[in-house]
């Protein structure tokens, strides 16, 4: 299944892969694959309302030039069958149930937004699970939310082609005419978009994202028993999911870098998506011991 599913894929992009499926654990997952077929593959879970389709092609086609890069929905989300659960860890264990479905033993994972919630959650409980960890525009546990009223902020602009440029991107000329290209990106795929299944997946996702940051952690549980390397990255302007929750982790975390980006909000990663791609490289490439 697994070589079936690769074959062919080390040219394709974002854009073009053919969307693929595995289904177990009740659940049939949608996911794309792009790369080379050997190497220890960068798993990407997805922000807030996400699926495949709203990653930014000139980070996920540039991370897969040298490594196998697996985007997916989650259970309920987008082509996925299933229900999305309001809560952490049920979504930790759905994509641990994905991972295990592909046949793969170790990953490196990306985490963006609610996806680095997530990504806490399974490295803290699954270290040889994981190689390495990305964590992006995200929280620990018992940190900062704005989520509800960002959203609110962003969906009363309507004069914005897309409530992503006032969430992702801030205020000024540089960061919205990088807002505008990321969205130009998004929409390059025509045929085989994922699809957008509202409330029943936004509902459930900003519960657990609030629950999350609204349930303490004073010892830091999460973050302490997370052994792994972890690069973690955040906006200078994040309004959603602001940068202190970055320099809280990286003081917490054993083996942690923090990269912040200037004159950048939530969506960093995609504003600033060349040196973000030299970065995540930079790392993934490090040998553990100095990572």
């Amino acid at each position: 299944m697994t070589q079936l599913a690769i074959a062919n894929e080390d040219v394709a992009t974002l854009e073009t892969a053919p969307t693929h499926y595995v289904e177990g654990h009740g659940i049939r997952f949608a996911y794309r694959r792009l790369g080379p077929a050997t190497g220890t593959p960068l798993v990407l879970l997805q922000h807030f309302s996400g699926n495949i389709d709203a990653w930014d092609p000139a980070v996920v086609n540039a991370l897969a030039t040298n490594r196998p890069v697996i985007a997916f929905d989650n259970a309920g989300v987008g082509r996925s069958t299933g229900q999305t659960p309001d809560n952490i860890a049920a979504m930790a264990r759905d994509a641990v149930a994905f991972i295990n479905l592909l046949g793969v033993s170790e990953v490196d994972l990306l985490g963006f937004s609610l996806g680095g919630c997530v990504a806490q959650q399974i490295a803290a409980e699954h270290e040889r699970l994981v190689r390495k960890l990305i964590l992006v525009g995200t929280a620990p546990k018992g940190g900062e939310e704005h989520l509800l009223a960002v959203l609110q902020q962003a969906f009363s602009q309507t004069d914005a082609p897309d409530p992503r440029l006032p969430l992702f991107f801030t205020n000024s000329s540089a960061s919205r005419l990088s807002g505008l290209a990321f969205l130009k990106r998004t929409q390059v795929r025509k045929n085989d978009r994922d699809i957008d299944n509202g409330s029943a997946v936004t509902d459930p996702q900003a519960k657990a994202l609030i629950t999350w940051c609204a349930t303490p952690d004073p010892d830091h549980a999460i973050l302490r028993a997370i052994r792994q390397p972890t690069l973690v990255v955040s906006g200078s302007h994040d309004t959603m999911l602001p940068a202190n929750n970055a320099y809280a982790m990286s003081r917490e975390l054993s083996n942690a870098q923090l990269v912040l980006y200037p004159d950048s909000g939530h969506g960093a990663l995609f504003q600033h998506h060349e040196i973000f791609v030299s970065h995540v490289r930079t790392f993934l490439d490090a040998p553990p011991s100095v990572a």
